[in-house]
């Protein structure tokens, strides 16, 4: 394997790079979901997939492919935002462990969030999951701004 000595030294850095690549796989496998739900249903955003698969009539919105996208979209507000945070915080030297409980609290949250979502799980398990994993985000927010303040 290829790698930059240097990036493997960086034991929270590794370990935040794992979590992101699930989660982003995670992004994936529900963007997969939500087409085969279209499929399913014959429900398509656009006039010429509707088109290619059965006739216009079938360029609609469904109920369960919006469930989909509104679970994909939550995913785009929140894992992009813990991209940015987990990097940078990683750069701060935290403590490996703790950095790992962080990441780790994220991820799991977000796949239960998104198992939730999916499911339709009874409320509030979806909002629980959704505010544990911000947890870890303003845990990290907040380090990077007091670790930063003498430099605005």
């Amino acid at each position: 394997a290829v790698h930059s000595p240097k990036m493997m030294e960086n034991k929270v850095f590794l370990s935040f790079t794992f979590y992101s690549t699930i989660l982003i796989l995670k992004m994936y496998v529900v963007a997969i979901i939500t087409g085969q739900v279209r499929l399913r249903k014959k429900a398509f955003a656009n006039p010429e997939d509707a088109l290619r698969n059965g006739g216009l009539q079938f360029y609609r919105e469904d109920p369960d492919v919006e469930r989909c996208r509104r679970a994909h979209c939550n995913d785009m507000e929140n894992i992009f935002p813990f991209l940015f945070l987990g990097a940078i915080y990683s750069l701060l030297d935290p403590s490996p462990t703790v950095a790992r409980i962080h990441f780790l609290i994220f991820c799991v949250g977000r796949i239960i969030h998104t198992i939730a979502y999916l499911l339709q799980l009874r409320a509030p398990t979806r909002s629980v999951a959704y505010s544990v994993a911000q947890l870890p985000c303003f845990s990290m927010a907040l380090q990077i701004l007091l670790a930063t303040t003498p430099y605005w």
